[in-house]
């Protein structure tokens, strides 16, 4: 009797060592049965991670009547979505503890920065270059839960025309574009870009020579459609510090969309932007 039972808990805890599934939180593609760090981004894979659980955060602004061309402070709280406490422990998510990416309405204006933490409230002081509408998506990681990426929407003091009203009419604009200190070719496959199909996007960087990653990965991407609905945040599916690297992106809809990549060369962040337009499945 106390052989089978040995044998059985032998059985089950075999069973519990298979079934742990190691996943990247920020790729969730990557997965593994071993412990490591995602190869894409460098996170750490996290032994059976939770399903997705949206964190409430809260956005003040000072002055409430938001100028444009003036010093504004914003801060950010963030609750825990099953008790409503404020979160105060957050996981570094390539080097930082919170991401925010700052878009204009028109989609001509694009900053990713890291607001102060105090232990309770994230804290950034900025400046909004023109009157409009401005999206914030908010990028963090709080410990016990999974990669957020919130979207906030502000407006400036005095703006009133609605987002629906204000979506910029983009071109496609594919040619190579100039960062501070190199430049960048961007190819895609499918040409077309089609929703809900996959899109590689081939960059090439010239000169490699000098480049470092920035803040955790060879490069990042953020793509907007042009009414600011949807966001997408990537890093390269290959890469290794050499001129070429590739993105693999789902877009969502047809629309058009703003693309920043984020490179950083011999210490210079440099910031490209293209626009690619998505069609329908027809």
């Amino acid at each position: 009797m106390r052989r089978l039972l040995g044998c059985w808990l032998v059985a089950v805890l075999l069973c519990a060592q298979q079934a742990i599934e190691f996943t990247c939180p920020m790729d969730r593609d990557v997965r593994s049965k071993t412990p490591g760090k995602c190869p894409r981004c460098g996170m750490t894979l996290v032994a059976n991670l939770p399903e997705p659980v949206e964190y409430p955060v809260e956005l003040r602004v000072d002055p409430p009547q938001i100028p444009s061309a003036r010093p504004i402070a914003l801060e950010f709280r963030i609750a825990d979505p099953r008790t409503g406490a404020p979160v105060k422990q957050f996981e570094i998510v390539h080097e930082k503890l919170f991401h925010l990416f700052i878009v204009s309405q028109d989609l001509r204006y694009f900053a990713h920065v890291h607001p102060d933490f105090d232990g309770a409230v994230f804290r950034l002081n900025t400046v909004l270059p023109r009157p409009g509408a401005y999206r914030l998506l908010v990028d963090f990681y709080p410990t016990g839960g999974t990669p957020q990426l919130v979207p906030k929407t502000i407006t400036t003091a005095g703006y009133t025309t609605p987002l629906e009203a204000g979506i910029p009419r983009l071109a496609p604009d594919l040619s190579p574009q100039h960062g501070e200190n190199l430049e960048v070719e961007l190819k895609l496959d499918p040409a077309q870009p089609i929703a809900g199909r996959k899109t590689m996007l081939f960059v090439h960087v010239t000169p490699a020579e000098g480049l470092e990653p920035y803040i955790g990965a060879w490069a990042h991407l953020l793509a907007v459609s042009d009414d600011l609905v949807d966001t997408i945040h990537e890093h390269p599916f290959i890469a290794g510090g050499g001129p070429d690297m590739q993105f693999n992106i789902f877009f969502p809809r047809e629309a058009a969309y703003r693309v920043w990549i984020q490179f950083q060369r011999k210490g210079v962040v440099n910031t490209v932007a293209f626009t690619v337009p998505v069609t329908a499945l027809r």
